[in-house]
């Protein structure tokens, strides 16, 4: 979940902005001040995109793009402010923004421009590789590793593994799996998903208890 970063001396705005955002499953942090998001910010938070302010007393948006760029600290930046003219939007950009939104504006056009800053600089999370220690599976190339061993999964049951983790706590029905990894058309039965489950679960060792047989229900991958 991509983390954003809302700096506006203008409380009632980031609170609007957090809970459009959050309502679009992205996590939001807000700072009434540049200095408030620099500490943040220095303390080890990491964030995906910047939303900020220009106007604000002491330190300005520019100013602490500015230090952040000075730091090679390259986390994206859209500027959210009044100053709408030419020379300002030209200003922004040669310290380091990503993007230049005038104030007012629309809570879509902050989204639209969001999710294509985000685009362009956070990995895709389709390609991205899902952890769940020791284990960890590759998108990339459909491996399963258990610390440094890459493990001998089927194709079958790559795709069951996967279906499940990704299920994120939901059953699936014997039919869903079927329908899922078995994408030829041979008849096969009920009973080949829990022999080829039973497979998967002995491959994948002390990691195989996380599979779970809900009766009544279906298989669940539970996390730890």
């Amino acid at each position: 979940m991509p983390r954003i970063l809302v700096i506006d001396d203008e409380q009632d705005l980031c609170e609007i902005l957090r809970f459009n955002l959050e309502a679009e499953n992205y996590e939001v942090k807000t700072a009434t001040s540049a200095e408030e998001a620099l500490r943040v910010i220095h303390s080890g938070c990491h964030f995906d995109l910047l939303i900020l302010d220009v106007m604000m007393e002491n330190m300005s948006g520019f100013e602490m793009a500015r230090c952040l760029r000075g730091e090679n600290n390259d986390v994206p930046i859209i500027f959210l402010t009044a100053l709408s003219s030419e020379s300002d939007q030209l200003k922004g950009f040669d310290v380091g923004a990503d993007d230049y939104i005038s104030k007012p504006f629309s809570f879509s056009t902050v989204l639209a421009r969001v999710r294509a800053v985000l685009k362009r600089t956070v990995p895709s999370e389709d390609n991205a590789d899902i952890i769940d220690p020791p284990m960890r599976i590759s998108i990339a190339d459909a491996s399963v590793w258990i610390a440094d061993q890459r493990l001998p999964l089927t194709k079958k049951e790559y795709k069951i593994l996967l279906l499940l983790v990704q299920g994120k706590g939901r059953p699936f029905s014997r039919e869903e799996i079927l329908a899922h990894a078995w994408d030829d058309d041979i008849c096969v039965s009920d009973r080949s998903v829990d022999v080829h489950i039973a497979r998967l679960r002995k491959k994948l060792g002390d990691c195989g208890s996380r599979i779970i047989n809900r009766i009544g229900f279906g298989y669940v991958y539970n996390r730890p």
